[in-house]
């Protein structure tokens, strides 16, 4: 697919845009490494002083920025809002906290001095996907810059108008000239890229796949990386839930961002005490979810990204079924187009879809990018942890219960970076943010976050 803006939700291309040949993209690489040998030496409270500015504009241009991102990928225009206010977040998190998270520390030896100090490595390439277009950029970009390091930004290739407005939005909160550019290139040209001598790391977050590309690529030439991969997170509900909490986050943690996320809520795991009527509550809302257009602010979910993603939900859900999953509800993505309004037949759209009875089989243990979930009947704690465990991911998972030791176990159990009880798995700036398994390594925000691209220096001195 080439560099365009492309409407999901009724698949008129708005624009298209010509890949950067390797002159442009030289260019751009040697004016970030200039900008970056005089954007070290600049001082925290300066970056800071940019960073709150960069906060500024962003909740001052929200509505129109949402209207970028929903246009572009297709999450509702409530959703993109609600993006948007939470990277302003998380630039004012690091403009009061990024100094403070890389001051020097002191560390008691035999010398008269010794310590660590922080310092940035240079230019960091980041390899960002559509989903969260504006929140997955600024969540590197934030630290990234507070850190001293300049960025370069491999968009989605679905998202160029939102690639482009984030540079400019960091030139006009005042950032010196070149520290944040965007590349607009194809995937192949990362490898050149990230093998320049220039380039001193690279992040990503996208799938498995391109993930372990990025990874080879910078392995052979001994780069940093942090990946943030796809995920299948678990969900254990048990008899001490509050049940009607627990479903309520289910069903926004299935379909938010048009179950396009990946610490979405993608498999449910429920104790067979409280299945039937978890289910029973859990069917009633998901049949009540409106499904339309996503800058109409009364739609629940929207298209998904593309035609390809909406395919290939559609094989994995027919896929499962094949192997003898029951169909509780939805599945019938022509179905759905015929009810919607004529501009919207020809979007992505896919309707919310709960499966159960589901069998050992090669699609149980992936992850289902859209409104679809998968739900299991266990018998007791034990069966659903296994259950949480048997797939090859691990970013997030939850679990419900009033049972104190059940809460302990699921937090020492489940294999994944993150694990919420009685709450939806989610990012925040003051919490380190990634996974294990194939979920990818390194971590995201906090201190742990803009770390990830220093060099942590020992200094000892007699």
């Amino acid at each position: 697919m080439g560099i365009a803006s492309i409407n999901p939700a009724t698949g008129d291309v708005t624009q298209r845009f010509d890949p950067m040949d390797s002159s442009a993209v030289e260019h751009c690489i040697e004016r970030s490494h200039q900008a970056f040998l005089s954007y070290r030496t600049t001082s925290f409270e300066g970056r800071s002083r940019w960073l709150r500015q960069l906060a500024t504009l962003l909740d001052k241009d929200c509505d129109n920025l949402a209207t970028i991102a929903t246009l572009e990928m297709g999450k509702t225009r409530k959703a993109a809002i609600a993006e948007i206010r939470k990277c302003a977040l998380v630039c004012r998190h690091y403009a009061d906290h990024g100094a403070q998270y890389l001051a020097d520390e002191a560390i008691a030896t035999d010398a008269s001095y010794s310590g660590i100090c922080y310092q940035p490595l240079g230019i960091i390439l980041a390899v960002m996907p559509w989903n969260y277009p504006f929140w997955q950029v600024l969540r590197f970009a934030a630290p990234t810059l507070m850190a001293g390091n300049v960025g370069l930004l491999k968009h989605s290739s679905n998202v160029p108008q939102v690639a482009l407005k984030v540079e400019a939005l960091i030139r006009a909160a005042g950032f010196p000239p070149d520290v944040f550019q965007t590349l607009l290139i194809r995937p192949d040209q990362v490898e050149t890229i990230v093998k320049d001598d220039r380039i001193k790391g690279a992040t990503l977050t996208g799938s498995e796949a391109a993930g372990a590309s990025l990874a080879s690529h910078c392995g052979t030439v001994i780069k940093p990386t942090v990946l943030e991969l796809g995920g299948s997170d678990p969900c254990i509900v048990m008899p001490s839930a509050d049940l009607e909490a627990a479903v309520n986050t289910v069903v926004t943690g299935r379909t938010m961002n048009n179950g396009q996320s990946c610490i979405a809520i993608k498999r449910i795991i429920l104790h067979g005490e409280i299945a039937d009527e978890f289910l029973r509550q859990f069917i009633q809302c998901f049949k009540d979810l409106v499904v339309g257009d996503p800058m109409d602010d009364a739609t629940d979910v929207g298209p998904l990204s593309t035609p390809a993603m909406a395919d290939e939900l559609e094989g994995q859900v027919q896929a499962l079924v094949d192997s003898g999953a029951k169909v509780l509800m939805g599945g019938d993505r022509q179905g759905l187009l015929k009810t919607l309004p004529t501009p919207l037949q020809k979007g992505n759209f896919f309707p919310p879809t709960i499966l159960t009875d589901i069998p050992p089989c090669p699609t149980r243990y992936e992850e289902l990018f859209g409104p679809v979930a998968m739900v299991f009947r266990v018998g007791d704690l034990d069966e659903a942890i296994a259950i949480a465990n048997e797939t090859p991911f691990g970013l997030g998972g939850s679990a419900w219960t009033n049972d104190d030791g059940e809460a302990e176990r699921a937090i020492k159990e489940i294999e994944a970076g993150a694990v919420f009880i009685n709450g939806l798995v989610s990012s925040d700036p003051c919490l380190p943010f990634g996974g294990v398994g194939l979920s990818g390594y390194g971590r995201e925000l906090s201190a742990q976050g803009i770390r990830a691209f220093v060099n942590t220096k020992t200094v000892w001195r007699r």
